[in-house]
């Protein structure tokens, strides 16, 4: 038998055992467009030890357009290798290219409930490892200006959070490192993984720490984004010791990556705007810190000015008392050495016996004949001599 016998044999009971079109579930390992329009594709299976299965698949000319249409308003993405997918097809076998899927319709709805549950499974294992919170516990130090970013190079995601970052309004600085990463498709949890490793290792190392770590991508349709969803990427944000914030997609989306991560902003600019908005805070705390040292100061000056000013009064209230007192005083010593004044006894009719050393004489006892005193009027006075006492 020739093979080409062999073959049409095949052909046939093929074509006679599996006349109708079937469902199949697989999952696109290469796809490629010719130029002539048609889309030949390579499905596989996956299972506990690998790869299980694999067939070609090819989607005609005629069917092609309309179909990836179809899929791509469903979804938001073309047809790529990496994703899940359920399609209608027949088998062919061909003599010279041998057995071949031939796709009629796709089912867009399964794809992108493969990637539902993909997300499920990991917040349910995430849950049961108590993962999910882990990065809440973490803080962003007051000023954090070391900042690790896990972005494609050319992302344009990653020059806008760059530029609003340096062209911030209050001139604040900081420090971004780029650690380069894949950031769709199958590959790349993994490379956002190594990325969050070697981040962990610089710091190990003894350089300075990093204050964050940044993962963004600006946007992507649902299954551009589906990685983000990943078991072992989730978990290694979560495991992280250092914060990590993401930036990831449009506003409609939210992934477990967002869901574990110590916070989420929907835009690299957002992002940007998050780090500045930590320094402007803590630039306003530390001004109304120097308000309030002012205000206190003042407050301060005023109390003391106050007191002084009471105590000035004091002073005086108490110099003005002291001095009536004294007045006081005076007045009666003055009074005392009126009533004391010679003067004083003379002008009320008296006289003042006094000898000629000058001092006054009380009794006339103390004069002796022959001796000489003066008798003070208040109008005068009269030198006198004892001529005899009786």
């Amino acid at each position: 038998m020739e093979l080409l016998e062999l073959q049409r044999m095949i052909r046939e009971s093929l074509e006679d055992s599996l006349p109708d079109e079937y469902w199949v579930r697989a999952e696109i390992a290469s796809v490629q467009v010719r130029t002539n329009g048609h889309c030949y594709l390579e499905l596989s299976q996956s299972g506990d030890r690998g790869v299980v299965a694999k067939a070609r698949a090819v989607i005609w000319r005629s069917q092609y357009l309309p179909l990836a249409h179809y899929f791509r308003e469903a979804t938001g993405s073309e047809l790529k290798a990496g994703i899940g997918i359920m399609v209608r097809a027949s088998v062919s076998y061909s003599e010279l290219y041998g057995l071949s899927l031939v796709i009629s319709e796709i089912e867009p709805q399964f794809t992108m409930g493969e990637a539902e549950l993909m997300r499920r499974r990991t917040i349910e294992k995430l849950t049961e490892k108590g993962k999910m919170d882990l990065q809440k516990e973490l803080a962003l130090p007051p000023l954090p200006y070391r900042l690790a970013v896990i972005s494609a190079p050319d992302a344009a995601g990653y020059g806008d959070f760059c530029r609003h970052l340096r062209e911030n309004e209050y001139g604040f600085v900081f420090h971004v490192d780029l650690f380069e990463a894949t950031m769709q498709g199958d590959k790349a949890p993994a490379s956002i993984v190594d990325a969050i490793g070697r981040i962990e290792d610089a710091c190990a190392e003894g350089e300075e720490p990093y204050d964050a770590v940044l993962i963004m991508r600006g946007g992507g349709s649902p299954l551009d984004l589906v990685c983000f969803d990943d078991y072992s990427l989730c978990l290694a944000i979560a495991d992280c010791p250092l914060p990590v914030f993401t930036a990831i997609g449009h506003d409609r989306d939210f992934h477990v990556a967002d869901m574990v991560a110590c916070d989420y902003v929907k835009t690299p600019t957002a992002m940007a705007d998050l780090f500045i908005d930590a320094f402007a805070a803590e630039d306003e705390r530390l001004s109304g810190f120097g308000t309030r040292l002012k205000l206190a100061f003042s407050s301060r000056l005023s109390a003391m000015e106050l007191g002084l000013d009471r105590l000035r009064a004091r002073m005086l209230q108490a110099a003005a008392g002291k001095l009536m007192l004294q007045e006081n005083r005076l007045g009666r010593l003055e009074e005392r050495l009126k009533a004391a004044d010679p003067r004083s006894v003379l002008a009320r009719g008296y006289t003042l016996a006094v000898g000629t050393d000058g001092v006054v004489r009380k009794s006339a006892k103390a004069f002796r004949e022959g001796d000489r005193l003066d008798l003070m009027f208040p109008d005068g006075v009269l030198r006198c001599l004892v001529e005899g006492k009786s």
